[in-house]
């Protein structure tokens, strides 16, 4: 899940790159401190020449940056130049976690107003709550001096164990409160949601695949094996991918020993095959993989070989088409570059890379886009296929390569435009601001505290939420017409769930009106 219109999160999640896979957890440390190439030394010599003898001063190094960044956009869609600026944001990312307090804020009246507590962070074992003004971080006041939210971010985030005394408004009681904690690793978890749908079916999703991936999917995936699950849900849906590793080891829980996971070829031409162990957790129940456009790369892997290998069932739209691998290499000064050196193929032989040659990144990206302008995301009848790229499944089944994977159960999206506008805005920042909003205005009034009454039960107060949503919106001159209040109000219900109990009540209460869901149950009581 992308949140980044009216609030900030400590956390920066990488949502600008869709389709990233990294071949390794490690940053490859070839360095080629001795260039010999006539090309290369060419180019060092007219930098030399540039700092030393130009009649103007000049910044060499941003100078360099531009050079590097014209010729990475040369290269494939994937590979891209990162600035240390830009370094520690993919870091934390991928590494799993971030140091620092552990909440998530926006800005009210120049004060911060914390929107949510992240769960494992040390905000959360000291006691902060939602609704939370943090007014000081020790003797630095913190609200009404036009503070920048990088500027907030620098003072709050910092090395674990460091120590921070925090004084905090908290509205419900009028009172102010001093907490003392020491700053640590605050989890990003990968997995964002493990529950029982009901009996016999499991549900697992997974929003990217970091270093944490799979032990947090172990973890998860034991827990639903021990209530006896049969059929697992595994939900890839807007997963851009990341690490192949992981993805690896989640295929071989699924495919018993000998089956064949992924196919990676190097600029060498050899290739590596991955082939399952024995002994998976879950290598005999029936297994359904939600995907959509959003879906790529490590997603595409796992999406590819269940398919290829006739293991379970892909339900969703068409993947984004990305097979491709990258490495992440130092350039100097704290400059990186993630650089694609390899393609994967699924089981069967396939890439599922889409053509890039002829177009621009930005037409590339595009692509998803446009298919709504094809006619694909209304019938699989207008996706185009490529004969010369038809593989075969061992039970028979015909995929092909050349643009992702196509589903083996298709779920059109038969919205309009503004259909899909008003979707977008009920699962958006927008709602999600509102809630706070009104929870903090009325915080005597609504008081919710257990989560599984919550999720059981009708949301309290119905009416007056969809009264008080209309008005903010009328307000803010927001464009969404409410045609469906139930949607409204299960939208309103797990933002709420989120800000005051956790992510997987969230994921609950969103699921219980999605459509992919209820296609996938209805194929498990097919079975």
């Amino acid at each position: 899940m992308k949140r980044n219109t009216f609030f900030l999160l400590l956390i920066v999640l990488l949502s600008s790159a869709i389709g990233f896979l990294f071949g390794s957890h490690q940053i490859n440390q070839n360095n080629a401190a001795n260039f010999s190439n006539p090309s290369i030394e060419k180019l060092n010599r007219l930098m030399n020449y540039l700092s030393e003898d130009y009649v103007d001063k000049i910044n060499t190094d941003s100078l360099v940056s531009v050079v590097i960044e014209d010729i990475v956009d040369e290269l494939d869609p994937h590979s891209v130049y990162i600035p240390v600026q830009q370094r520690q944001a993919l870091s934390e990312s991928m590494q799993g976690n971030f140091e620092g307090i552990g909440v998530q804020f926006f800005m009210k009246n120049d004060t911060i107003a914390v929107i949510r507590v992240l769960e494992g962070g040390p905000s959360q074992k000291a006691g902060l709550k939602s609704g939370d003004r943090i007014l000081m971080a020790d003797q630095d006041t913190l609200y009404a001096k036009g503070k920048t939210n990088q500027e907030i971010i620098a003072r709050l985030k910092g090395p674990s164990g460091d120590p921070v005394q925090l004084t905090v408004y908290r509205k419900k009681n009028d009172s102010i409160y001093k907490f003392d904690l020491n700053r640590g690793p605050v989890p990003l978890p990968s997995v964002s949601s493990s529950y029982m749908l009901k009996e016999g079916v499991g549900y697992l999703k997974i929003n990217r695949f970091s270093q944490t991936t799979y032990p947090e999917f172990e973890q998860a995936l034991n827990k639903l094996v021990k209530q006896d699950m049969e059929h697992l849900i595994l939900d890839l849906r807007g997963n851009p991918g990341g690490y192949l590793l992981p993805a690896k080891q989640i295929l071989d829980d699924f495919l018993s020993s000998g089956k064949p996971i992924v196919i990676v070829e190097g600029n060498n031409g050899r290739r590596e095959r991955t082939i399952a162990s024995s002994d998976g957790m879950f290598e005999k129940g029936n297994l359904y993989v939600l995907v959509d456009e959003d879906s790529a790369s490590a997603s595409e892997v796992i999406a590819g070989a269940i398919q290829d290998n006739d293991r379970g069932w892909i339900i969703g739209r068409r993947t984004f088409g990305k097979g491709l691998v990258q490495q992440q290499m130092p350039l100097g000064q704290g400059d990186q570059i993630r650089l694609t050196t390899a393609r994967y193929y699924t089981p069967t032989g396939r890439s599922i890379q889409r053509p890039y040659d002829s177009t621009t990144k930005s037409d590339y990206y595009a692509e998803v886009n446009q298919r709504y302008g094809s006619g694909e995301m209304e019938d699989p009848i207008n996706i185009p296929t490529n004969d010369s790229l038809e593989f075969t499944t061992p039970s028979g089944r015909k995929v092909y390569g050349g643009g992702g994977i196509t589903p083996d159960i298709y779920m059109p999206n038969m919205e309009k435009p503004e259909e899909i506008w008003n979707s977008y805005l009920l699962r958006s920042n927008l709602v999600d601001r509102f809630v706070f909003l009104e929870l903090d205005k009325n915080v005597r009034k609504y008081n919710f505290t257990n989560a599984p009454h919550f999720f059981n039960e009708e949301l309290p107060f119905k009416d007056d939420f969809i009264e008080a949503f209309l008005q903010y919106c009328e307000e803010n001159n927001y464009p969404i017409k409410v045609k469906d209040e139930e949607s409204l109000i299960n939208s309103i219900k797990a933002y709420i769930a989120i800000q005051l109990f956790d992510e997987n009540l969230f994921t609950r209460i969103i699921n219980k009106e999605d459509p992919f869901i209820k296609r996938a149950l209805n194929e498990v009581d097919a079975e």
